[in-house]
């Protein structure tokens, strides 16, 4: 999920209705008291005003916020020998929600295959639940916590190769999301009939805030099983199928879900609420594709008039990326309290069935694109997470390409640039529990153009539908770092692209096209270079050579040259030299021009 851009869509959202609603309210009652009815409209106008204004603080505010990495970052984002120790191989997750007292309790049976003789590993719950026991082979561990990680002690020695499991038994009151799904935690909602509506997201801070897990993103479990004991009536949906629901006699119903795949632990989710299902299906070259849809029941018409783009969208990634990677799992929408997930194979699905200006539904398109970008293809470092939400961005440009052109494509990039900050590095620290996606957007639009800008430097769109297909062949189902997709990249191509990778991901500025002019009668000399971090930096970029009026318009066109870090000097035949350009709707740099 972005921040910036998705908080300042629903506050345009609001402010848009305030001001509608109050234009309306004023000459819908006209021949009413006008002095007030101009009172209530001119209030109305005032707090979205105000709305505007706190957006742009907000936005202020975050451009300056330095996050400040703490122990518990630490302790859960780094691999050391009490993780790598082992590896899980299936949880077993039973959790009984009490939606009157925002509680859960519950125990997760973890199995996991010993990589390395150990007497003491290291699992993570957040220090506000409440550990009851720990059991190995029936007996109880002793473990301690620090911050929010534990640290388990076994009576024997765990030899490498050996299967093994622990039992975990905890219980307490999970944090409640503030402002979900930009912070973790459980939401507890009502639906517009006064209803319980609940969801819970964790992507950056976690799956540890509720449940115990080895909470780190390299390790995903092959399979994962799910019982959830929620009040009867409230439909429970949650990743996977559907294997059982059980009445258990004391006002309870247990929904059994299963996972048949490898998935990000930030992904498993519930959600709680009255529910009405329907269902459709998408014709693939493989087999037919289940997609189905929990929604609110008072949202079925409308919901079913909004997700016929689903079908087109598959169609569309399918071609670039695939198949859609989880078929045994099926394909799921569901309704949430909050605006959107990318839950594996049951997607959080909550922008109220609003299309953006280009036609499209973000929330289905964006989130979906997850299941090949950061589901199939997985982070395994939150340093990675641009593999996730940058190819989740420029998924959304070739939809536009897929359903309408590739001009139309680049000026929905465009018009995704301004909110890009250059404030800090696309690929973060690694070895934290740090999620850049909590504090900056340049992981979004900034990733997604420089994607764009790698599709114009190879100048072939077949070796770069190629290489995307690849990823996703190559590492399905897996979690790979940066170096990773570079050196696959490299290896595909036959080309190293090191330098442009280091220079768009690990520094926070682009680089910067420095060039001189002077005018020599009817010619342009053009000196220029690269002012970049990386002195090892090179890349071809397009500049004006000559440019027509059509109807008054003046049209542009370019002549691709090689730019390395040290000056170059050409002379561009019969141009102006105030006519120069750089073309910017190919590349993601800046341009200046110096003295």
């Amino acid at each position: 999920m972005r921040l910036i851009g998705a908080a300042k869509f629903l506050i345009i959202i609001q402010l848009t209705r305030l001001v509608t609603n109050g234009v309306k309210m004023y000459f819908r009652n006209i021949g009413n008291s006008v002095f007030v009815l101009r009172y209530m409209m001119i209030r109305k106008i005032l707090t979205a005003v105000t709305l505007l204004m706190l957006f742009f603080a907000v936005n202020a505010s975050a451009q300056r916020r330095a996050y400040v990495i703490t122990r518990d970052d630490t302790l859960r984002g780094a691999l050391t020998p009490l993780r790598t120790c082992y590896d899980v191989t299936y949880y077993d997750l039973a959790v009984k929600v009490d939606v009157k007292k925002h509680s859960i309790s519950g125990s997760v049976v973890m199995k996991y295959r010993v990589t390395e003789d150990f007497d003491s590993l290291q699992i993570d719950l957040t220090a506000r639940l409440r550990i009851e026991k720990i059991l190995f082979k029936g007996t109880a561990l002793t473990y301690r916590r620090v911050v929010n990680s534990v640290f388990v002690t076994f009576p024997e020695t765990q030899h490498a190769g050996s299967i093994e499991e622990i039992t975990v038994i905890y219980s307490g009151t999970p944090v409640s999301a503030k402002s979900p799904p930009w912070d973790g935690g459980f939401v507890w909602k009502k639906d517009a009939k006064g209803r319980d509506w609940i969801g819970v997201t964790c992507e950056g801070v976690g799956p540890s805030i509720w449940w115990p897990c080895k909470d780190h993103l390299s390790d995903e479990p092959d399979s994962v099983q799910m019982k959830f004991t929620v009040p009867t009536g409230l439909m429970c949906v949650a990743n996977g199928r559907l294997r059982d629901t059980l009445n258990t006699g004391d006002g309870n119903t247990t929904w059994t879900w299963f996972v048949s795949y490898p998935i990000n632990l930030y992904n498993v989710t519930l959600n709680l609420a009255h529910y009405s299902f329907f269902s459709d299906t998408f014709s693939t070259a493989n087999q037919p594709l289940q997609l189905h849809y929990y929604v609110l029941d008072y949202n079925v018409p409308q919901a079913m008039l909004q997700f016929q783009q689903v079908k087109t969208m598959m169609g569309c990634f399918e071609k670039y990326f695939g198949p859609y990677p989880f078929p045994r799992d099926g394909y799921k929408l569901v309704e949430t309290p909050y605006y959107g997930m990318e839950h594996q194979s049951a997607i959080a699905y909550g922008n109220d069935y609003i299309n953006n200006k280009s036609g499209f539904d973000y929330i289905i398109i964006h989130e979906s694109a997850h299941e090949w970008w950061g589901n199939n293809v997985s982070a395994s470092d939150y340093a990675d997470l641009w593999i996730h939400e940058s190819f989740a961005t420029y998924a959304e440009a070739l939809y536009i390409e897929c359903t309408k052109s590739y001009t139309d494509a680049v000026e929905y990039l465009k018009g995704l640039r301004w909110q890009i900050r250059d404030s800090v590095a696309v690929a973060g620290p690694r070895g934290v529990n740090w999620d850049g996606t909590r504090f900056d957007n340049d992981m979004y639009m900034k990733g997604a153009w420089i994607i764009h800008t790698f599709r114009s430097v190879l100048n072939d769109d077949s070796l770069f539908f190629r290489l995307i297909l690849g990823i996703q062949k190559e590492f399905a189902l897996k979690t790979i770092s940066t170096t990773d997709v570079i050196q696959y990249i490299n290896r595909a191509t036959g080309h190293d692209y090191s330098a442009f990778f280091n220079q768009y991901l690990y520094h926070s500025s682009p680089p910067v096209f420095e060039y001189k002019l002077k005018q020599k009668g009817k010619n342009t000399q053009l000196t220029y270079h690269w002012k970049s971090d990386d002195p090892a930096f090179a890349m071809p970029v397009e500049i004006t050579n000559s440019y027509s009026y059509l109807f008054g318009k003046q049209i542009k066109t370019f002549e691709r040259v090689n730019v390395t870090t040290e000056w170059k000097t050409i002379t561009i035949p019969n141009f102006e030299s105030g006519d120069f350009d750089v073309n910017t709707d190919k590349f993601y740099v800046k341009k200046s021009l110096v003295q």
